[in-house]
């Protein structure tokens, strides 16, 4: 029987499924997966739907909802611990598990909606951290091969808000392994902002609990926190990728920018540089709260997130949105913004 699948999407846009089905361990997702498979009917695997934009005409075939929890400890020494989660698990009740334990590792993720099996097809990161640093092992459904495996970090293809689980649909996430360290303080802190935030130097450690707290306040006043009396919040978080240019189109860029001012820019391997999405998109002339058609907007709070603000507005609308940003700042600065979520029956 057909479903809506906007309530299971942040977003709250998404047409219809033709079948709807819960799966509440791994063995569970397996056989839903094996099952539809095996029937020949298109599947789409849906946990937290924090990161996936579902068209309006909906999904044709069957939606396996992963609803899969629990954490344990698979391995330990003195200085860490590998914790196995349940893809199902929501991702933020991991992270504030792993801070009341004293495991570092994860802090600067606080915040981030979700599921945890979602975490190594993004590589999410945020804050100066990114899963693929603890991430030792993700146990997957092959559904070419019919098979359950580990594939070992290394093999995961990680890269910047990517990895080998992004663009294939051979891989179901049903766990996986973080290694994280023994200790009362963070990691150091990377990320500038964070550490103004702190009030500390980048660098510098600070308690666990404390970097939390502080991350939770940033992504709240950027609207990337879910709150239900929020319509910020009702996105994806970020919509576009921070770009990632080589040294020539870098430099045409900063011609095309050169009156005004130095963009923030990130120098990376090989002479590639990454720059700011959200300084591109508001230099290109859409500031906060920019309206779209049917509802959508940008956020009021950050330049990034494309809002569903009327809670009733459409996939389409979204899209429109999405492409008036990317061709009018491609047209400004040359630079081609990606979509960081996953679209679903839909394009941009």
């Amino acid at each position: 029987m057909p479903g809506p699948l906007a309530s299971y999407t942040t977003l709250r846009m998404g047409g219809p499924a033709e079948r709807i089905v819960a799966a509440g361990s791994a063995d569970e997702i397996v056989r839903a997966v094996r099952a539809v498979r095996a029937a020949d009917e298109p599947v789409l695997i849906l946990a937290g739907g924090s990161n996936v934009v579902i068209g309006d005409s909906g999904f044709p075939g069957t939606v396996v909802l992963v609803r899969s929890r629990g954490l344990r400890v698979v391995a330990e020494d003195a200085g860490s611990v590998t914790v196995r989660v349940e893809a199902g698990e929501p991702w933020d009740d991991l992270v504030a598990a792993t801070i009341a334990n004293g495991w570092a590792g994860l802090e600067c993720l606080s915040g981030i909606p979700g599921s945890t099996g979602a975490t190594p097809i993004q590589n999410v990161g945020a804050y100066g951290q990114e899963v693929a640093e603890t991430i030792t092992g993700v146990e997957v459904y092959d559904r070419v091969e019919g098979t359950r495996q580990v594939i070992p970090a290394a093999d995961c293809g990680f890269a910047y808000r990517g990895s080998i689980f992004k663009y294939a649909d051979r891989w179901v996430v049903l766990s996986v392994d973080f290694r994280l360290t023994r200790s009362p303080l963070s990691g150091p802190v990377r990320y500038a902002e964070l550490a103004r935030a702190l009030g500390v130097e980048v660098g510098d450690q600070v308690p666990l609990a404390e970097a939390r707290a502080a991350v939770l306040r940033l992504r709240a006043g950027k609207g990337m926190v879910l709150d239900a009396n929020d319509p910020d919040t009702r996105s994806v978080g970020s919509f576009f990728t921070n770009p990632v240019l080589d040294r020539a189109t870098y430099e045409l860029f900063l011609e095309r920018a050169a009156e005004l001012g130095d963009p923030p820019a990130w120098p990376g391997v090989d002479g590639m540089v990454k720059v700011s999405a959200a300084w591109l998109i508001d230099k290109a002339g859409f500031t906060r709260g920019h309206p779209g058609e049917g509802g959508v907007s940008i956020s009021s709070k950050h330049t990034l997130a494309l809002t569903n603000h009327s809670g009733a507005a459409h996939t389409a609308d979204l899209l429109m949105l999405a492409r008036d940003i990317r061709d009018t700042v491609h047209a400004r600065f040359g630079v081609t913004l990606h979509p960081e979520p996953v679209l679903i029956n839909c394009a941009l």
